[in-house]
Parts: structure tokens; sequence; C-alpha cells
């Protein structure tokens, strides 16, 4: 059974109820079509994938954590946590909580004198705080209904189309053949398989 829990009871506060998953970092990998980044996030207790492209930066910032490299001085979101921690706050968790217009967005929850507050993030620099912080990484269920893969036993991806929830418009499934498109072009034969740079 997929780990899912409550938004409003994770966070504490009275936000629309929603339906979140709890994500892993599967690996950062190449596209071999344009060599855009993107980080494969996996549902924790599924087989479900989520990948979503960032940029290099970012995937730089989210592999030198994962990979415990020592860096000399600060990189921009070991500062940014710093900050964080200094002002009295602390990170509770990220959410990929929306999909519009193939951009996906991000929550970073952060508490602070019993109170939490909700920053909005791209989702590359809401896992790199995340992955820094320690705190689980969340997806909004239809999120991943939308856009997440399914892998055959080839390790093929397999065309979940039919399994969008009802309420989608004829719109946003035609915006979702990008994300088809956007797949193909991704080496996912070793998924889950053998251990590779980037992967937690």
């Amino acid at each position: 059974m997929p780990l899912r829990a409550s938004l409003t009871a994770l966070v504490g506060r009275s936000y629309t109820r929603s339906v979140v998953i709890e994500l892993t970092i599967e690996s950062i990998r190449v596209s071999l079509r344009n060599y855009q980044r993107v980080v494969i996030l996996k549902e924790k207790d599924a087989d479900r994938y989520l990948p979503i492209w960032i940029g290099p930066a970012e995937a730089d910032a989210i592999a030198v954590r994962l990979q415990e490299v020592t860096v000399a001085r600060p990189l921009t979101h070991d500062l940014l946590t710093n900050m964080i921690e200094q002002l009295g706050g602390a990170v509770r968790s990220v959410v990929v909580n929306d999909l519009a217009n193939d951009t996906f967005f991000a929550r970073i929850h952060i508490e602070r004198d019993g109170s939490i507050i909700e920053v909005d993030s791209r989702p590359s620099d809401a896992i790199a705080v995340a992955v820094r912080t320690g705190v689980p990484i969340y997806v909004d269920e239809r999120v991943l209904d939308l856009a997440g893969v399914q892998l055959n036993a080839d390790g093929e991806p397999i065309d979940a189309s039919g399994n969008a929830p009802s309420g989608i418009s004829d719109e946003e499934r035609q915006r979702l053949s990008a994300f088809s498109d956007f797949i193909s072009g991704l080496d996912l034969d070793d998924l889950g398989e053998t251990e590779s740079g980037g992967r937690r």
C-alpha cells in the first residue's frame, strides 16, 4: 500500500485537504535527446516514478549532497538552510503540489514559533533543501496520477493515460503528451536495479 497522508495533518494547518504520497530520490539523469538534467523521484512504497526536469546547477546541488561531496564554502542551498535555522525555523517537509502548463510547482513547509510557513518553490530547489535537512519529499496524488510513470518488465514506460483522473480536461490530457515524448528520451532501463551516481 503506497504511503499516503493528509497534507493538513503533515503541516498542522487548515490547508485545503489534499492527499500526498511520499517519494524518494531514485537518481539524477540526463535526457538522451537534449542533455537536459532530470531528477527521477520514486513512490516510496510502489513502482511509480516521477521525472522532473531541472537545471544543471540544481542537479549539481542535489548530487553534491547525495554523494556527500565536501565543499569548501556553503553553496546556495546550504546558505538557505543555514539562514532558516539561524532565524529560528526548521524545514519539516517539501511537497510537489501542482502541475500546470507543463511546469511543476512545489512548497517548502517551515516551522517557526509553533506555526507553519508555506514557501513557494521550484521543485529542484525544494528537493535540494530536502536532501540537506533530511525531511521527507511528498507529491500531491493528482500530480503523480498525471505525470507518474510505470515501467514494464523490460524497463519501458507504460502508457498510463487511461489512469488519469476522471476530472482531467481534454486540454490537460493533450498537454500530458509532452511527458510521453520527454520520458521516451530517457534511459530508464536500470531503474531500481543498480546503484548509480546521485542515487540515495
